[in-house]
């Protein structure tokens, strides 16, 4: 195992939330956690991206993201990792297949807000995700319905679970995905950048 990586065995069910953590909230905490009842992970873990291509804004820097978002969790089944850093990738697929390699045997689940499968036909090779990883989709405010009837969506219509198998979507074999629905919060990291901004 490389050095900077977390642990994971074979036959674990391990999701991956991605994002710039801008900063981390607790919005990112309830989802994580509703995320791992309803698929029955035993692990997820945060990746904290260099920078997303789809903003026009660069993020902070990373080690203050990653120290923040360690700093809002207790429990140590949620690992909070640079691992795109240590691997070399920037776009999702390469980091998926980079995982894929060097977890044999890991059931990997890609976890991703409403938000996100609403633009999910917009990332750099999202089918090959698609066809990588099981996806797991949380219901966001205000997209749950907008992103059951997004490009993405609609092109994964076929290999969409009922909400009932959600429970089973880390032993599925890809292309298969579930939008499950949460309790909301409207908290955002645009917003909490903003208050800082304010505070400062």
């Amino acid at each position: 195992m490389r050095a900077g990586l977390p642990l994971a065995l074979r036959g674990m069910r391990v999701g991956l939330l991605g994002g710039s953590f801008d900063p981390a909230h607790q919005g990112h905490v309830a989802i994580t956690h509703a995320a791992m009842r309803a698929f029955r992970l035993d692990r997820v873990w945060w990746l904290v991206s260099p920078g997303n291509p789809l903003k026009a804004r660069g993020p902070a820097d990373m080690t203050q993201r990653i120290a923040r978002a360690r700093g809002m969790l207790t429990d140590p089944r949620v690992i909070v990792t640079g691992i795109e850093r240590h691997l070399g990738t920037r776009k999702t697929a390469d980091t998926i297949a980079a995982l894929k390699r060097i977890y044999p045997g890991v059931r990997f689940v890609w976890l991703m807000g409403s938000d996100n499968l609403e633009q999910f036909h917009r990332w750099d090779r999202w089918q090959v995700i698609a066809k990588a990883v099981p996806i797991g989709v949380l219901a966001r405010p205000g997209t749950r319905l907008s992103a059951r009837h997004s490009i993405a969506a609609q092109v994964m219509r076929p290999w969409r679970l009922p909400l009932a198998q959600a429970g089973s979507l880390a032993a599925r074999r890809p292309p298969a995905w579930v939008q499950v629905n949460l309790p909301m919060s409207d908290q955002s990291s645009t917003a909490l950048r903003l208050a800082e901004g304010k505070r400062a």
